[in-house]
């Protein structure tokens, strides 16, 4: 069946939407075959190709509607299946500190990063949305706050440009933090719980503890899915916050509860209720990369490079902060757990 044929026969709705979800789909692709033979992040490659396609993105183009709605409903589907990585046996298994430790490190980080935005002239749900991109899970949980947040004309810019940040300052923990672990003279469980509780995205966490050993990986993994369990409250803070913002003026108040959080906590729920067969988990955890992969892609292509170019050194520093906050909190607080 020809591509033409392919639209023809899909519902209205779906002919509209399928040129800019192909496109989509395809730059998600190209990044995922990119990542696996070079070994930087996806999210990243996403973004670069994406923007360097943003011409289709135009007003009035074909690729438009699918675009919005690869960077919308995507985007939410992709962190809804989060919840099929994480389960409540998990988070039990670390005990009492690392839970405490995460917990501190999360909020703490989050609640300094808003003053600090505020304070050097930046929009208090920047602070919350780059807080969260470093004290979460990196990329994915800059996509999933961003969702979460009222409509706004500088959003898309800030999402980039933190997604970008936030992807190479992992990278970078990746390659720097086992060094530093190794430095401090830190054992598998302490190296575990501290790269598990300061690089921002999965996959740097697993490349940096299974670099180091097995047994430093499997903690660092279980401390970092305890990270993302944290993704479901504050997405219920940032949307409270957002509706008293929007509350001071005339705009739409966001959902208490957007219904893609809602899907995370009972996916959870589910995972940690009943043993799903491992393909299950393997199509959900695909899925999702896949479904953030594309939404990413989609976010790149409506942006224009020029505007993240202008984005000033103030935001950089902010970010870089954050990151050495988060890294050096986490040391201080390993000393009580």
């Amino acid at each position: 069946m020809t591509a033409a044929a392919t639209i023809a026969a899909l519902p209205q709705q779906g002919r509209t939407l399928f040129p800019g979800v192909l496109a989509c789909a395809v730059v998600a692709a190209a990044a995922t075959f990119l990542s696996q033979h070079y070994g930087a992040p996806v999210m990243l490659f996403a973004l670069l190709l994406g923007t360097a396609m943003n011409f289709l993105a135009d007003d009035g183009g074909p690729c438009k509607p699918g675009i919005e709605f690869s960077a919308r409903t995507v985007l939410r589907i992709g962190v809804a299946l989060l919840g099929l990585r994480i389960t409540a046996a998990q988070i039990a298994a670390l005990g009492w500190g690392p839970v405490v430790l995460v917990l501190v490190c999360v909020a703490l980080t989050i609640v300094v990063s808003m003053a600090v935005a505020r304070a050097i002239g930046f929009q208090t749900l920047f602070g919350l949305l780059s807080g969260g991109a470093v004290a979460i899970c990196g990329a994915s949980a800059a996509l999933a706050l961003a969702a979460a947040l009222p409509a706004h004309p500088g959003k898309e810019r800030a999402t980039l440009f933190t997604v970008v940040s936030v992807s190479a300052l992992s990278t970078l923990a990746m390659i720097g933090y086992p060094m530093l672990a190794h430095a401090l003279g830190l054992d598998a469980r302490a190296a575990g719980i501290f790269l598990g509780a300061t690089i921002h995205d999965v996959a740097q966490v697993v490349g940096a503890g299974y670099s180091m050993s097995k047994d430093t990986g499997d903690i660092a993994t279980f401390v970092k899915l305890l990270r993302v369990a944290m993704l479901l409250p504050v997405i219920v803070f940032a949307v409270l916050l957002s509706r008293r913002h929007t509350g001071e003026t005339a705009g739409p108040r966001p959902p208490l509860l957007p219904w893609f959080a809602v899907a995370f906590a009972v996916l959870v729920a589910i995972n940690s209720l009943v043993a799903l067969p491992k393909f299950v988990l393997d199509i959900g955890n695909d899925g999702s990369r896949w479904f953030l992969v594309a939404a990413i892609a989609a976010i790149g292509m409506k942006t224009r490079l020029k505007d993240l170019i202008t984005v000033g050194i103030k935001p950089v520093a902010l970010m870089l902060g954050e990151t050495a906050f988060l890294a050096v909190l986490a040391l201080a607080l390993m000393r009580w757990i």
